[in-house]
């Protein structure tokens, strides 16, 4: 049985290194970007695919494409995720005040349905032998472990995340017995996703996007497989839901 890898958000620097990683233990690689071109030094078991717009249609047609040509997917890691956007004036809220309509519609349609998007198709294309379908979360997206307030749309979205991959853990689990969901916190990435957030970080709590890619691949190939869904963060320790 073939060991297909698919890397939704292949372009940016978390998504390049996974792809990078997982090509040295994968047959084939297929890497999801939203623009035509990446990295030029992937390896020959990559295959990119261009979509700039992940709604539901262009998420069904590509893994209808896979399913058609025999392909099961192994693992998949969804990397899709934003926290702010300067040109649109969106930034983490320090307060009730600095809610809006925009930002928070944002959050959501970034980290939260488009990767349901993808967990609702992805269960017609997995292997049905020990698969694994990873989103990458936030420990802030904890309900339970939120004692400082404030990023209401990023807190909110990723709370939501972590419900949507838990609700569908469920039904995977009679679908497909042997599919484990994960959300996965990756700590502080040096990427452009936390660069005005970098100040206050340690240097050692600074992640390259190589480290964390390294992280994932370890901690999630050793988690319990008879739990259909986890959440833990980039040392492999539980994050309280």
């Amino acid at each position: 049985m073939a060991n297909n890898t698919l890397i939704v958000g292949a372009s940016g620097g978390i998504g390049q290194a996974l792809v990078k990683q997982y090509a040295q233990n994968s047959d084939h690689v297929y890497a999801v970007t939203r623009v035509t071109k990446t990295d030029s030094d992937m390896p020959n078991n990559v295959s990119l695919h261009s979509m700039k717009l992940q709604n539901d249609a262009a998420i069904s047609e590509f893994l209808k494409g896979l399913k058609s040509d025999g392909i099961a997917l192994s693992t998949v890691v969804i990397t899709t995720g934003f926290l702010h956007n300067d040109d649109a004036g969106i930034h983490p809220e320090k307060r009730l005040e600095d809610i809006s309509e925009e930002a928070m519609a944002q959050y959501f349609a970034v980290n939260t349905i488009i990767p349901s998007l993808w967990v609702k198709q992805l269960v017609n294309v997995m292997d049905k032998h020990n698969a694994t379908v990873i989103c990458l979360s936030a420990r802030v997206g904890s309900i339970s472990d939120n004692g400082l307030g404030g990023w209401y749309g990023y807190r909110a979205s990723k709370a939501a995340l972590n419900m949507m991959m838990k609700t569908a853990s469920v039904e995977y689990k009679r679908r497909l017995k042997d599919t484990m969901l994960v959300c996965y916190h990756p700590g502080t990435v040096d990427t452009s996703l936390s660069k005005p957030f970098q100040k206050n970080v340690a240097a050692k709590k600074l992640f390259t996007p190589d480290y964390t890619a390294s992280q994932l691949i370890t901690h999630v190939a050793s988690l319990d497989r008879e739990q259909v869904c986890h959440f833990i963060d980039w040392n492999g320790e539980v994050v309280t839901w």
